[in-house]
């Protein structure tokens, strides 16, 4: 089969559409015939080794220990391993796996869920981590109720898209804070208002908001304190600006302990994807209340460019890779 693969660490140049052996699938894993595969942050960091940090838990110190690129799938299963009883085969799945920019991949079967009904296959694949960590970051983070100010920042992103809709799927008040040629598509989410980052830091009037979703990473939680009511909660998605060691997660790490000391709460999230959180998103995906925002996708053998394009910060929601 083929499949985008790489043997060190490096830029999108080290990825390459090579022939590799179909997988099969183990004890409580299914295998995919794949149809889309969306690109996440975590691809890159993946590709990357950055920030070295990760290395250290278990996804190889030195070369990729899984050399096949790709996390986020949508295709129909072909085979069932042992134990698998949720599942059948033929079956339109979406979810989470090792290796998905390839035509055939084995998955966990408590990482796949249903296709919702009304998404096409490059649909549901840019919502599996993107859509369970807004989801994460919104319901279980914020705990945002009908009525809160929400603001999510980086609203034009991956996981801001799918946090916008959401929290109005909530019934909260929803600002997005995104880049000038993203306004448009945060307004088409149903955002209440939208803020140039580029022209506004923050908004004027000393607005203070209930919950504040930071997928952006790149501003220092003592601005953002400024902004954040008395009780509020900020809710902070991964870090891209940091250096080599880290990465921008030291903001994750620390946020909590300011908490010890203040009547605002300082949350980080770190998704995991079940089955549960993915029917969940399904739920609120056939009501129409979230759509994935698909910027662009690719080819398979063009998913190096994927990679690229989506690092480069130019996308207006997700990239996927069709396969």
């Amino acid at each position: 089969m083929k499949a985008i693969v790489q043997d060190v660490y490096g830029t999108a140049d080290v990825l390459a559409l090579r022939d590799v052996p179909r997988p099969v699938p183990g004890d409580g894993e299914v295998l995919v015939r794949v149809r889309a595969a969306g690109v996440d942050q975590g691809v890159w960091h993946l590709m990357t080794g950055l920030p070295y940090l990760i290395r250290l838990f278990g996804f190889g110190l030195t070369k990729p220990k899984v050399p096949v690129r790709g996390r986020e799938v949508a295709g129909v299963v072909e085979a069932l391993g042992t134990g698998v009883t949720r599942l059948q085969v033929g079956d339109e799945v979406f979810g989470t796996c090792d290796g998905s920019f390839a035509e055939y991949v084995c998955a966990k079967e408590d990482r796949l869920a249903r296709k919702p009904r009304n998404l096409t296959f490059e649909e549901a694949a840019a919502a599996p981590i993107s859509g369970v960590t807004a989801l994460q970051a919104v319901r279980d983070a914020g705990e945002v109720t009908v009525g809160e100010k929400v603001l999510v920042i980086g609203a034009g992103g991956g996981v801001g898209s799918f946090a916008v809709q959401i929290a109005k799927a909530f019934g909260a008040d929803v600002t997005g804070v995104c880049s000038t040629g993203k306004m448009d598509l945060v307004r088409s989410l149903g955002a209440d208002a939208v803020i140039d980052y580029t022209k506004d830091l923050f908004p004027a009037g000393g607005k203070l908001y209930d919950v504040i979703v930071d997928t952006a990473g790149n501003r220092p939680l003592s601005l953002l304190r400024r902004i954040l009511a008395p009780r509020g909660t900020l809710v902070i998605v991964g870090g891209e600006r940091g250096g080599k060691l880290t990465g921008g997660f030291e903001r994750s790490l620390g946020a909590p302990l300011v908490s010890l000391f203040s009547r605002q709460k300082f949350k980080a999230v770190v998704s995991k994807e079940t089955h549960l959180d993915l029917e969940a998103l399904t739920v609120l995906i056939e009501a129409g209340s979230v759509t994935p925002a698909v910027d662009k996708v690719f080819p398979l053998a063009e998913a190096p460019g994927a990679v690229r394009y989506l690092r480069e910060g130019r996308s207006r929601g997700k990239v996927v890779v069709r396969v």
